[in-house]
């Protein structure tokens, strides 16, 4: 965990999937059945490298890892079939997610920067009826390369009207955090279920939900210099 001075935080932006929904284990559970249907099994960490980035090269990797002859685009389709039916019907909100949204509206701006496409953070919001809580949502739409890249939060920041130093990142994978960074961002990591066993020594602070992190974001308020508490 980096040690560095942080000035006082003016935003939040969120990641969504493993962040604020839980729906790492939904991604996980529509490759395995796709895998499957190749004969094909996959590990917990063969599909971390998968986490973050923009949706088709995510599959690019997947179909790599399984060896498979159908392209990146066939298979993504097949995903998207499979996730949104799943998210549906078995979306939920992470553990504090309400709780740090309704702790920081309207005293720092909140933004959403999702590696997933518009559709899904759609449902997402409106499932767990919080959209009204952000300023800012930026998906992987349009972009040209996808976490780790740190394009994603460059955008974020630049449309929140920050400087990146002021604006903390909160992520759940190693592709996200080392995005942030590399934006220049201050990163709070909050590993879940599916990413524990990742690196997150690039993280300024790693906290085990959002509660934690909720505690972490306000004692930088409270710092009268900003220092790293």
């Amino acid at each position: 965990m980096l040690q560095k001075t942080h000035r006082r935080p003016s935003a939040l932006i969120f990641d969504m999937d493993g962040l604020m929904i839980d729906s790492e284990r939904l991604y996980f559970a529509a490759e395995r059945e796709m895998a499957a249907q190749f004969g094909k099994e996959l590990r917990d960490e063969q599909l971390w490298p998968l986490m973050g980035r923009k949706p088709i090269e995510s599959l690019r990797l997947l179909r790599g890892i399984l060896g498979i002859d159908p392209p990146a685009e066939e298979l993504l389709e097949w995903r998207n079939r499979l996730m949104l039916a799943k998210m549906r019907r078995e979306l939920g909100a992470m553990p504090g997610l309400h709780e740090i949204l309704e702790a920081f509206h309207g005293r720092l701006k909140l933004a959403v920067a999702t590696g997933a496409q518009r559709e899904f953070l759609d449902i997402a919001l409106d499932t767990l009826r919080i959209r009204g809580y952000f300023a800012v949502l930026q998906t992987a739409d349009g972009l040209e390369r996808g976490k780790p890249d740190p394009e994603i939060y460059r955008l974020a920041c630049s449309r929140l009207g920050l400087p990146p130093a002021a604006c903390i990142v909160l992520e759940d994978a190693r592709n996200g955090v080392l995005a942030g960074r590399a934006a220049g961002c201050p990163v709070v990591a909050v590993p879940n279920d599916y990413t524990r066993g990742q690196d997150f020594s690039e993280a300024d602070w790693v906290e085990p939900d959002l509660f934690a992190a909720a505690r972490r974001i306000e004692k930088l308020l409270d710092a009268r210099n900003g220092a790293n508490q």
